[in-house]
C-alpha cells in the first residue's frame, strides 16, 4: 500500500502530526529510507500487512466536525434527573471546569512517576485522599479508583484476603447495594470463585445473625450503602460489630456529600469505604469518567489497590509529593496480583478534591443541608397528598409506593421534564441533588396528582442522633483558604506551574504514546447534552450518543479487523479484563472449562498476568529470545505442554521492546491448533493504525487504549478508556449491563463498569479524532510514528546502544536506550539520566521497563524534528556528561547527573557543588526565558516508604 501524499490528506493531519514534509524527507535521509513507504515495507512483516486502504471518510474540516458534533448532541434530550443510583446532577465551579477539565496543563500531563515534576497535581491528589479520608473517618485512601462499582470489586478481594476467615466464606452484601455496584462484584467473583449471598442486614446484630444470613456459612466481608439504593440511612454499628465477631471485614459503600452530615463509616465500624466523588463538581457524562475512592483502616493500607499519593523530603529536606509503596502496584507483581488496576482517575479526582478545596466544610456541608431540605420538602408535600412514603430516615432519596401505577407516575414525571427511577411495577425513587429547585419538586407533586407547597424549608435534620454527624473534617487550612474565585484561580495556577506536561514539550514515554490531544476534539466534552446525560436514561433519550458509540465502534473494527467491540472498559486493564472473560465463556460455552492456562511473554506489561489472574488463569511465562523476541521453541514446548488445557496467549504487538516480530503468524497458529484463543494487547496500536488489523493476521481479541492511540488524554493518570474488541465468534461474550439491554449482548459475561458505555462522555475525543483524520491521515500518522522512533535511534544508536531492533536495525514507533554497560562503567544510573533530563526540559523516557536499566523512548507522530532533534542534542548531550564520570575527570556523586533535577532554590542558596550553577540549570539547549524550574530536588522514595503520611501535611512542615 503506498503511503498517501500529502497533498490528498485532511488538513486536520498536517494539524496532527508534526513533522512537515521536508522535515519527513530529512528523516528519512537519516534513517537511510527513500520513502515512507520503504520504511514502513522494510519494518513489517509482509504477511501481517493490509491488502487495502481503510474505509473512514475524513470530514472536510475542524469546523465540519463540530457542526457534526452538535447534531449528535442534538439527538439526546437532556432532562432532569431525580434517577440517582450514585449519579446526580452537580454544579461545576466554573473556575475549576475552566482552569481543570479545560487545561492542557492538567489534562495533557501523565501518571506523577517523576514526581520532581509532577509536584502540582500531586498536591490535588494528596488534597482528594484528604477529603476521601476524613469524610469516611477512615485512615488512609487512594489516589482513586476507576468507578464506584469497580471500587467495591477492589474491596471484595480485599476483604477476601485480609480476612481469616474459612476458604469457603461468602461475601454477605446488602439487599439495597446499587443494582449495577452487585453486578459488577458477581462478573468479578465469579472467576475467583468468590461466593455472593444477598440478604436483607437491617436486623444482623450478633455472628450468629450473620451467619443465618448467609444460608448457615461462614462469611469474609459485608457490603452495605450508605445510604441505601432505597434512600434509607441505617445505623449498621451492630451489624459492623457481628461481622468483626465472626472474623469478617465491613466495607461501606457511602456517599460523600451525605457524608457531611451523616455518621464517618469509620466511625460505626466499617474497615474501607468506597464510592464515587462524582456529585463533587464532575457532571454525569453519561456514566463516566468520574474518580472512584477507596479508604481503609489502619493495617490495610499495603493492600489497597491503585495509587496512593505519600509525603517525602527532597535533597535539601523539603516536603515534596511522590507515589508512595510503589512496589505494592499490581502490574509490578504480575501473576502475584490481587488485581490488574494500574491507573486511576487523576483528572476527575482533581476537579472533586478542587470542588472541597473551593468549597470549604462549611459550603459542602450547606450544600448537603440543601440537598436534604429539598428532598424533606419533596416528601412533605407526598404525604400530604397521601402518597405512601416508604422511606423513613433519608438524606436524598425516598422510595415511593404506588401499587401497580410505576409506570404511570414515571410516564408522567417525564411528560413534565422529570426522570424517575422505576424500582419495579410498585415502587418508583426519586432522588434530589444540588441542581434540583422548586420547580422540579413541582413537577414531581404534579406526576403523583399532588400539589405540593410554595416553598423549601431548609431545617435541622430529623436523623436518630447515633446517624448524625459530630466530628470535624477538613480542618487543614486548604480546605478554607481558596473559597475566593481569584484565589481559587491562582491556586490551580500556582499548582499547574509546578508541572510538566505535554503543553510545555514533549513526553517521550515509551508504551505510553503521548499524543497531541486536538483541541477540536476536546471541545465536546462539556457540552450539556453530552455532560448532563444520566447513564439509565430511558435509550429514546440518549439516541445521539448511542449513535455516535456505534459509530466509533465500527471505525475501531474497520480499523483492527475485528467484528465487535464493546467499549465499556473504562481502564485498559478492565479491556485486558473483558477479553480474558470474553475467552473463558467461549471455552466453557464450547464444554472445554478445563482450559485455563495463560501463555504470556516475560516482556508483557504486568497488567497482562494481572489481568489472566483476575479471569480465574494460570499464567505460565514464555521466555524471550536473545535478540529480544518470544522465544518460540519455549512457546512450542509450553504449546505442547498444556495442549489440553490451553486458554489463550497473551502478546504485545509489536512486541513491548519494540519490534515487529517476524514470527507472529507463526505464533498465532500454534497456539490456535491446541484450541486456545490469542489476545493481542493493543497498548502499541499506535505502530499499526492502516498498516496491519490484528483481527485478520490471527488474533482473536484485543483491548485498546483510546487515551494513547485515538487522543483521549491521559489527564495526568487518568481517565482512559480501553474497549475490548473481538472476533465475531467472541461477541456473544462482551460485557453487558444489568439496567441497559442495548449495551452488550443477552448472554455476556457481565457488566466491567458501573456505566453500561464506562466513560462515555469522552468518546466524542477519539471519534472526532477518526473523523477527522479518515483512513488515510490515520495511516500517514501510523507511518510517522514509525519513523519519528527510528529517527530518533539513528540519531542516538552511535551514543546509546539501541537494545532490540528488527531487520537492518529498523525499530517499530519506540526504541530502548540500553544504559547497563554505561551504568556499570560509570556508576550512572537511568535514574539520575532521568532527574538530569529535567534540567534540559525534558519528561524523561519509560525507566527500566521492559528491561531493567534501560530507557524506551516513544515520540509519536505529533513531535516536530525540532522538539526530536531538541530531544537527541540532550541526549547527546547527557551522554558527555557521562563521559566525565567514566573517565574519572568527575566523581558521580559529585556530577551534575547526581544531584539533578536542580531547583531555582538551590541555585540561589550556598552552591558547593563542584560544577558551574550555569551548566547546571542551563545546559545546551535550554533558552533561559523558558526554563522549566522543577519545584522540588530530587525526592527520597525510600524516606517516603517508611514515614507513611498520606494526607494533607501540616503546613509548618514547609516553612524554612
Amino acid at each position: 500500500m503506498s503511503a498517501q501524499p500529502a497533498t490528498d490528506l485532511p488538513e486536520f493531519a498536517g494539524r496532527h502530526i508534526g513533522p512537515s514534509e521536508s522535515d519527513v524527507e530529512a528523516m528519512l535521509s537519516t534513517v537511510r529510507h527513500a520513502s515512507l513507504d520503504a520504511l514502513v515495507d522494510h519494518a513489517l512483516p509482509g504477511a501481517i500487512r493490509t491488502d487495502g486502504p481503510l474505509r473512514v471518510e475524513p470530514a472536510a474540516s475542524e469546523a465540519a466536525v463540530v457542526e457534526e458534533l452538535r447534531g449528535i448532541a442534538r439527538r439526546n434530550q437532556v432532562m432532569t434527573s431525580m434517577i440517582g443510583l450514585g449519579y446526580y446532577g452537580t454544579l461545576t465551579p466554573a473556575v475549576i471546569q475552566r482552569n481543570v477539565l479545560e487545561n492542557p496543563a492538567w489534562y495533557t500531563a501523565y501518571t506523577p512517576y517523576q514526581p520532581e515534576i509532577s509536584q502540582g497535581r500531586l498536591e490535588a491528589l494528596l488534597n482528594f485522599q484528604t477529603v476521601v479520608s476524613d469524610l469516611t473517618g477512615l485512615t488512609t485512601s487512594g489516589a482513586s479508583l476507576l468507578d464506584e462499582a469497580t471500587a467495591a470489586a477492589e474491596a471484595m478481594t480485599l476483604m477476601r484476603r485480609s480476612s481469616k476467615a474459612a476458604a469457603d466464606a461468602v461475601l454477605l452484601v446488602d439487599q439495597h447495594v446499587f443494582p449495577q455496584t452487585l453486578a459488577v462484584m458477581q462478573t468479578r467473583a465469579k472467576p475467583l470463585g468468590l461466593p455472593v449471598v444477598v440478604a436483607d442486614l437491617a436486623g444482623v446484630e450478633s455472628a450468629d445473625d450473620l451467619r443465618t444470613a448467609a444460608g448457615d456459612r461462614a462469611v469474609f466481608g459485608v457490603l452495605v450503602q450508605y445510604p441505601g439504593a432505597d434512600g434509607e440511612l441505617r445505623d449498621w454499628r451492630a451489624l459492623a460489630s457481628a461481622a468483626h465477631e465472626a472474623g469478617a471485614l465491613v466495607t461501606a459503600a457511602a456517599d460523600l456529600l451525605a457524608l457531611t452530615l451523616a455518621a464517618a463509616p469509620g466511625e460505626w465500624g466499617a474497615d474501607v469505604a468506597v464510592g464515587t466523588s462524582q456529585r463533587f463538581g464532575v457532571p454525569m457524562g453519561f456514566g463516566g469518567p468520574h474518580a472512584g475512592y477507596m479508604s481503609v483502616r489502619p493495617g490495610l493500607e499495603r493492600s489497597l489497590p491503585g495509587r496512593l499519593v505519600g509525603v517525602s523530603v527532597d535533597t535539601e529536606g523539603a516536603p515534596a509529593y511522590r507515589l508512595a509503596l510503589q512496589t505494592r502496584e499490581q502490574h509490578i507483581r504480575r501473576e502475584k496480583a490481587t488485581s490488574n488496576i494500574c491507573t486511576a482517575q487523576v483528572l476527575l479526582a482533581v476537579m472533586a478534591s478542587m470542588y472541597a478545596v473551593y468549597h470549604g466544610p462549611v459550603g459542602l456541608a450547606a450544600i448537603a443541608r440543601r440537598v436534604h431540605g429539598h428532598a424533606a420538602t419533596l416528601v412533605e408535600g407526598l404525604t400530604a397528598a397521601g402518597v405512601d412514603v416508604q422511606t423513613s430516615v433519608y438524606f436524598d432519596t425516598v422510595t415511593v409506593a404506588v401499587p401497580g401505577r410505576a409506570d404511570e407516575v414515571v410516564s408522567e414525571a417525564a411528560q413534565r421534564g422529570v426522570n424517575l427511577w422505576r424500582v419495579d411495577g410498585d415502587r418508583v425513587s426519586i432522588s434530589v441533588d444540588e441542581t434540583t429547585d422548586l420547580r422540579d419538586l413541582e413537577a414531581v407533586w404534579s406526576a403523583f396528582g399532588a400539589t405540593g407547597r410554595q416553598e423549601v424549608s431548609i431545617g435541622e435534620l430529623q436523623w436518630p442522633t447515633e446517624l448524625v454527624r459530630t466530628s470535624d473534617y477538613l480542618t487543614h487550612p486548604v480546605f478554607s483558604s481558596h473559597h475566593s474565585e481569584t484565589s481559587m484561580l491562582r491556586y490551580l495556577r500556582r499548582l499547574s506551574d509546578r508541572d510538566f506536561a505535554l503543553d510545555r514539550g514533549m513526553i517521550p514515554l515509551g508504551s505510553c504514546t503521548m499524543k497531541l490531544n486536538a483541541t477540536t476534539e476536546m471541545v465536546a466534552v462539556t457540552w450539556p447534552e453530552f455532560a448532563h446525560l444520566h447513564p439509565f436514561a430511558p435509550a429514546h433519550q440518549t439516541e445521539g450518543i448511542r449513535d455516535l458509540i456505534g459509530e466509533l465502534s465500527a471505525w475501531l473494527c474497520e480499523i483492527t479487523g475485528y467484528d465487535a467491540v464493546s467499549l465499556q472498559p473504562n481502564a485498559g486493564s478492565q479491556g485486558e479484563f473483558a477479553g480474558l472473560l470474553a475467552i473463558h465463556a467461549y471455552h466453557e460455552a464450547n464444554g472445554q472449562s478445563q482450559r485455563n492456562i495463560c501463555l504470556i511473554p516475560a516482556s508483557a506489561h504486568g497488567t497482562n498476568a494481572a489481568s489472566a489472574v483476575m479471569a480465574g488463569m494460570k499464567v505460565v511465562v514464555v521466555k524471550t529470545a536473545a535478540g529480544g523476541d518470544v522465544d518460540m521453541d519455549d512457546l512450542r514446548a509450553k504449546v505442547d505442554q498444556h495442549r489440553d488445557d490451553l486458554a489463550a496467549i497473551m502478546v504485545t504487538y509489536p512486541s513491548t521492546h519494540g519490534v515487529f516480530e517476524d514470527t507472529i503468524t507463526e505464533l498465532c497458529a500454534l497456539v490456535h491448533d491446541a484450541g486456545g484463543q490469542v489476545y493481542v494487547d493493543g497498548a502499541n496500536l499506535n505502530a499499526l493504525v492502516g498498516l496491519a488489523r490484528p483481527g485478520k493476521f490471527g488474533a482473536d481479541v484485543s483491548h485498546l487504549n483510546l487515551h494513547k492511540t485515538f487522543c483521549i488524554p491521559h489527564g495526568g493518570g487518568g481517565p482512559g478508556v480501553g474497549p475490548v474488541a473481538v472476533r465475531s465468534h467472541l461477541a456473544p461474550h462482551l460485557p453487558n449491563h444489568p439496567l441497559a439491554a442495548e449495551a452488550g449482548p443477552e448472554g455476556g459475561v457481565g457488566p466491567i463498569s458501573a456505566a453500561p458505555y464506562g466513560s462515555a462522555s469522552i468518546l466524542p475525543i477519539s471519534w472526532a479524532y477518526v473523523r477527522l483524520m479518515g483512513g488515510a491521515g490515520l495511516t500517514r500518522a501510523t507511518q510517522v510514528a514509525v519513523l519519528s522512533a527510528n529517527y530518533i535511534a539513528a540519531r542516538l544508536r552511535e551514543h546509546y546502544p539501541v537494545l532490540y531492533s528488527g531487520h537492518d536495525g529498523v525499530v517499530a514507533h519506540e526504541c530502548i536506550l540500553d544504559l547497563r554497560e554505561l551504568t556499570r562503567r560509570s556508576g550512572v544510573t537511568v535514574d539520575d539520566v532521568a532527574k538530569r533530563l529535567i534540567d534540559y526540559g525534558f519528561h524523561a523516557p519509560t525507566m527500566s521497563f521492559p528491561v531493567a536499566g534501560t530507557l524506551m523512548v516513544e515520540p509519536t507522530e505529533s513531535e516536530d524534528r525540532h522538539e526530536l532533534d531538541r530531544f537527541c542534542d540532550a541526549m547527546i548531550a547527557i551522554r558527555r556528561e557521562i563521559a566525565e564520570v567514566e573517565s574519572g575527570d568527575v566523581a558521580v556523586a559529585d556530577s551534575m547527573l547526581r544531584n539533578a533535577p536542580h531547583t531555582a532554590k538551590a541555585l540561589a542558596g550556598k552552591w558547593e557543588y563542584p560544577y558551574d550553577r550555569s551548566a547546571a540549570a542551563f545546559p545546551v539547549g535550554v533558552d533561559a526565558a523558558d526554563k522549566y524550574w522543577p519545584p522540588v530536588g530530587r525526592i527520597d522514595g525510600a524516606y517516603g516508604d517508611r514515614n507513611l503520611v498520606c494526607s494533607c501535611p501540616p503546613p509548618e512542615a514547609f516553612e524554612g
